[in-house]
């Protein structure tokens, strides 16, 4: 990203959207790194249900929240964004288990 411009620096839309595009492409490679770590904690968990954990999630999502907003980021919008990773990953997890016990049988 060394080519984009800070967002006091950008004075047209193309800058904006530059930047835009570069920042997306960044969360996309870190999305994709995040989900090699989901789908070995598929292959370590035994059943399904260890898939959900709501004292994990909550904790996690209040953490989320409260450093968001330390970045001048709404916690609202990253609690929706980690509920939808998180319910994502959870149901991830869940099919991926059941469908390695249904094999094993």
């Amino acid at each position: 990203m060394s080519d984009v411009k800070q967002p006091a620096d950008c004075i047209r839309k193309a800058d904006i959207r530059t930047a835009i595009d570069a920042l997306d492409e960044e969360l996309l490679q870190l999305f994709a790194r995040r989900q090699l770590y989901v789908r070995r904690m598929a292959e370590i968990k035994q059943h399904p249900e260890e898939a959900f954990d709501r004292e994990r999630i909550e904790t996690m999502v209040a953490a989320i929240m409260r450093r968001a907003e330390e970045l001048g980021l709404e916690g609202d919008q990253a609690e929706q964004v980690w509920r939808t990773l998180i319910d994502w990953n959870v149901a991830y997890e869940k099919r991926t288990i059941a469908a390695r016990l249904d094999a094993g049988r």
